[in-house]
């Protein structure tokens, strides 16, 4: 048991989803019998008043402890307690509306039958507000002897006054522009607030009330202009920071402290100003209040935290710090006939709960045992025992992360053979059926687990019927199993044709863990068999060293009736529509995959190569290599680039042209906002007209906007696509490892997704570079690194593509990948081939090649020319990029 807690003495929950703030909690004698009540007032408007009498500290919540509970009409912003009605001196309570004041007597009759007295809640009178409240503050406003004025500042900066029951008058303060906490002073009559320009302010009320009366802030200012008698402040002390709240407390007959919390510290003013102390806070703050002074000149204040922490000062030193449940937004003190001195905090949730510091004294005896001999010799066998225990609990500490933790929780995914016979489709977003296929997800955990949390992703345009699921805990040795469906939901096929499965838990020591599990998707789910076609616009060829395998053995599950004649050809239909034909040689070993659409070849084309992969990876088939003769179909790839940065283009444009109208918008809802202000009527001017073409032009380009930005995305995923089969041929080309192929797909793919401040083109032309400067650099002047400038988007592709085909033509002189810099590479002279200068090259393809297709050197002709030095090779390309 902690000594630094707060013990509970009485406490209960307010209401369930509905929220509270600092004006919601008054503690006061409501009903004039001597003992406080605790009233607490929601923003759903509802009001209950509690008067506490547990039999013993922390006993539960009595129903006949709630004495009143009403259902208001509006939310309840702040309620306080004076003598607010004349005639009498008896308190009745003020309840703050948004657009209404009401004040309330609350009586109480003697209850002659077990469920004890009755008690009920009179209006007395209230006050329609034109504006909306904000807070309100009560006293003795002149001097006035045995009754308390109300002040109502609202949102607009109006200090509002009521003489009771009859409105008195009402001031705006001078450059307010959002309302902050505001009290009263009863020593000097003035109202201390504190404004949005982040200063204490202090006006007398003799100098508000002999003002010249204004209704509206525009009235206001013209008296800074014109005669009448303006408002000043009595004194003003900056204090750099917004403040939580303000209290007044006396410390004597002679004077009293205005204390200000701001939201790093602490502030003690003098009446007139001066600062008395200030206390720098190492938290954030939520409330506090000052209480019963206990030496002469000093001041005990309360102060809760964000940390769930209650601290007591006394002047600047910190003197008891106790734990609270939760996060009070405010704090009372509160004298109940069994208690006096009760701290009564309430949070934000509505927990309420009356507790007080210290500590509850301990009435355990510990009872006597039996003398006994020691057994050294036993205590010596059990220390040891117990070392070894701790030794190996230390080795396998939960804290620390395991290396084997697939163990403790497994998660597979199976997917289905077949479709689903009913799709699963919540909704078809394209024209054509859309089909779905199932995966059953399973968890299995070795241990129990909790707050399991299931996450199952895939790439859009693919979609899951159900992403996340949730459970509480999963037993050891038992498992859990979801299904779920997957469909494409766009019309465009998927760059990625697979997805992962993650599941997040808690040990049962608390440490957080995730687990993770990929999987693929098969062809059929994008695509149905379709009789081929014998032409295409794009055709790329695929050599294997082994006999060529039929068609039928490759792709079964797309063989239809008709196609057991015709086995070295087979078509593929997309749900877009695209049609990709797959031939296979039947003198070579060659496979021919051809469509109209170049992006489209992506999914087919890895299909086939995992398919040989896995057909030939026996041990007798250690040797199979696939290869592409070339040529690189650049050209292709770069209209794809050029779509995609058009896109990026247009979209700018468009938010240029948005803001313009904005702009625009804005200047001619000044322009009508002022001639609706004029006194003098005068002609709009066509300006209704403006401001209504100005809105539709905005619609317009919104629509617009919204438009490109959904081609942006195919664009970018039709670009990865591409991205991949070109990383692809490229491997295959030259032959590439894997950590080679790696290596490029981070420098073509270094994005999952695309954004206006971060784009694929400067992203790709960064990571070139650096590839071209370092592993595939020709010289020592081409690796000397300079810093890289911060990333922004190009004017035009025309640098990206010249790098990309440098890239090429160093890996097709013998360049490699690698992550390590190590020393220049040289070109590798090709038999029959003299080394064309890199210059010479870039400057033939940019005027000489408007084709793009990057030839295989076994294609290209042999041309001598003479040769340039070595450091001139690169001049072109990379000096230019320093």
């Amino acid at each position: 048991m902690s000594l630094f807690k707060a013990r509970d003495w009485w406490s209960t929950s307010v209401g369930e989803q509905e929220d509270f703030d600092q004006g919601c909690l008054c503690v006061a004698d409501v009903d004039n019998t001597e003992s406080d009540k605790i009233i607490v007032g929601s923003y759903k408007g509802i009001l209950r008043i509690y008067s506490p009498n547990p039999f013993k500290p922390g006993a539960a919540f009595q129903p006949e402890e709630l004495i009143v509970e009403l259902q208001l009409q509006d939310p309840i912003l702040q309620v306080e307690v004076g003598k607010f009605v004349s005639g009498t001196e008896l308190l009745h309570m003020a309840v703050l509306h948004p657009r209404k004041l009401s004040v309330f007597a609350v009586s109480g009759t003697m209850g002659t039958v077990e469920h004890g007295n009755q008690y009920q809640l009179k209006l007395i009178y209230e006050h329609n507000l034109q504006r909306t409240a904000c807070n309100l503050t009560f006293g003795a406003f002149g001097g006035v002897k045995g009754r308390d004025l109300i002040c109502i500042q609202f949102m607009d900066g109006m200090l509002m006054f009521f003489e009771q029951e009859s409105f008195a008058f009402g001031r705006f303060l001078p450059g307010c522009l959002l309302p902050g906490p505001l009290k009263y002073c009863c020593r000097t009559d003035s109202f201390i607030t504190v404004s949005s320009s982040r200063q204490v302010e202090s006006y007398k009320y003799q100098v508000l009330a002999v003002a010249t009366d204004a209704e509206s802030r525009h009235d206001s200012e013209q008296q800074k202009l014109g005669s009448g008698k303006r408002i000043t402040m009595d004194w003003m002390v900056n204090i750099g920071e917004q403040a939580l709240d303000i209290y007044i407390t006396s410390l004597n007959q002679a004077s009293a402290s205005i204390l200000v919390l701001g939201e790093r510290n602490l502030y003690c003013f003098k009446e007139n100003g001066q600062l008395r102390f200030m206390k720098k806070l190492e938290y954030n703050p939520s409330c506090f209040m000052p209480y019963t002074l206990v030496l002469e000149g000093t001041i005990n204040i309360l102060v809760g935290n964000h940390n769930n922490k209650l601290l007591v000062y006394q002047d600047v030193t910190l003197k008891w710090v106790a734990q609270l449940p939760h996060v009070p937004v405010s704090v009372q003190v509160a004298n109940f006939q069994s208690l006096k001195g009760v701290i009564v905090t309430l949070s934000d949730s509505g927990h309420l709960q009356c507790s007080y510091l210290g500590t509850d004294p301990s009435f355990f005896q510990a009872p006597k045992v039996e003398s006994r001999e020691l057994n050294y010799d036993e205590m010596e066998s059990e220390m040891k025992e117990l070392n070894k225990i701790i030794r190996v609990a230390a080795k396998t500490s939960d804290i620390l992360p395991k290396a084997e933790t697939n163990d403790d929780l497994n998660v597979t995914v199976v997917v289905s053979p077949n479709l689903d016979t009913v799709s699963k489709v919540p909704d078809d977003s394209i024209d054509v059926p859309v089909p779905s296929i199932s995966l059953k997800v399973t968890i299995w955990s070795q241990f129990a687990v909790q707050d399991v949390k299931l996450s199952v992703c895939v790439q859009s345009p693919l979609a899951v019927t159900q992403d996340q699921m949730c459970f509480a805990a999963i037993e050891p040795g038992t498992s859990r199993s979801v299904t779920v469906s997957v469909f494409l939901k766009e019309s465009f096929p998927p760059a990625i044709l697979g997805g992962d499965t993650a599941v997040s838990y808690r040990t049962p020591t608390g440490v957080p863990r995730i687990a993770q599990c990929t999987f693929s998707l098969p062809l059929k789910l994008i695509c149905q068999p379709v009789q081929p076609s014998k032409n295409a616009v794009h055709k790329i060829t695929i050599d294997i060293n082994k006999p060529p395998v039929n068609i039928s053995v490759l792709f079964p599950d797309f063989l239809g009736e008709s196609d057991h004649e015709q086995m070295n050809v087979l078509g593929f239909k997309l749900l877009s529509g695209s049609t990709i034909t797959l031939l296979s040689s039947k003198t070579s070993s060659r496979y021919r995959i051809q469509c109209d659409q170049f992006e489209d070849l992506w999914l087919i084309t890895k299909g086939l190569i995992q398919q040989l992969e896995e057909t030939f990876a026996s041990e007798e088939h250690k040797d199979f290599v696939c290869t592409f003769p070339g040529p690189i179909p650049l050209q292709e790839y770069f209209q794809l680039v050029d779509r995609h940065f058009e896109l990026r283009l247009n979209a700018e444009k468009y938010k240029e042209l948005l803001s313009e109208r904005a702009v625009q918008y804005r200047a001619i809802q000044r322009r009508l906002l002022t001639h609706f202000k004029d006194k003098t009527p005068s002609p709009l001017r066509n300006l209704d007209t403006l401001l209504d073409g100005t809105y539709r032009q905005i619609i317009a380009l919104a629509d617009a906007a919204e438009e490109n930005q959904t081609k942006l995305y195919q664009a970018f995923t039709r670009l990865k696509s591409a991205t991949q089969l070109m990383v692809l041929l490229i491997g295959l080309w030259q032959n590439l490892s894997r950590d080679q192929v790696a290596i490029l797909e981070a420098a073509f793919l270094p994005l999952t997704q695309d954004s206006q401040e971060l784009g694929w083109e400067e992203c790709v032309d960064a990571a070139v570079v650096h590839l071209l400067r370092t592993c595939l650099s020709k010289s020592s002047k081409d690796q000397a690194l300079s810093p890289t400038n911060q990333l922004s988007m190009p004017k035009d592709t025309c640098r990206l593509k010249k790098h990309i085909t440098l890239l090429c033509d160093r890996l097709s002189k013998g360049g490699r990948l690698s992550l390590v810099s190590d020393a220049p590479q040289h070109a590798v002279a090709m038999p029959g081939f003299q080394t064309i200068p890199e210059s010479e090259l870039e400057e033939r393809m940019a005027d000489h090649t408007p084709s793009g297709m990057f030839q295989n050197p076994a294609h290209v002709t042999k041309k001598l020319e003479p040769d340039l030095p070595q450091n001139a090779e690169d001049e072109n390309v990379i000096a230019e990029d320093r």
